[in-house]
C-alpha cells in the first residue's frame, strides 16, 4: 500500500515523451529564431504549440496522482499541440526561403546536430489500449 492517500505522481522529467517534447521545443526555438522574423505569426504559433505540448505532458504527469481522466485529457492536449506544430512547421517551410533548404532533407541544417539526431532515431511505440 502506498505511503500516502495520493499515489505517486509527477516525475515527468523522466518520461521519454517529455524528453522528446523538450527536444522538439528547443529545435522549434532554434528553427524559428534562425528562419523567421521575431514578429512573424507563424513562428509565434509554432513556439506556442511546442511549449504547449511540453507543458501539458508535465501537467498531465503531475495531476496523474489525483485524476486519471485529467491526465488523459492533458496528454491529448499535448498530442494535439504537437500535431499543430507539425502543421505549422510544414506551412512555415512551404512559405519561407527555408523550403529550398529542407526540400532535400540531408541539407536541412538541424538534421546533423547530435541532439536532434538522437531524438529522431528513437522509435516511439504506438499506444495500444487494453
Amino acid at each position: 500500500m502506498p505511503d500516502g492517500f495520493i499515489p505517486p505522481h509527477g516525475g515527468y522529467a523522466n518520461l521519454r515523451s517529455y524528453q522528446k517534447a523538450e527536444i522538439v521545443f528547443d529545435a522549434t526555438m532554434y528553427f524559428c529564431k534562425r528562419f523567421f522574423d521575431k514578429r512573424d505569426r507563424t513562428a509565434d504559433q509554432m513556439i506556442q504549440a511546442a511549449r504547449s505540448g511540453k507543458q501539458n505532458i508535465a501537467e498531465g504527469s503531475q495531476v496523474s496522482g489525483t485524476s486519471k481522466e485529467m491526465e488523459i485529457k492533458l496528454t491529448n492536449v499535448a498530442r494535439a499541440s504537437l500535431e499543430e506544430l507539425l502543421a505549422e512547421s510544414r506551412n512555415g517551410i512551404r512559405t519561407t526561403p527555408m523550403r529550398n533548404v529542407c526540400a532535400n532533407s540531408t541539407a536541412c541544417p538541424m538534421r546533423h546536430t547530435s541532439t536532434f539526431a538522437r531524438a529522431s532515431n528513437t522509435k516511439i511505440p504506438k499506444f495500444q489500449p487494453t
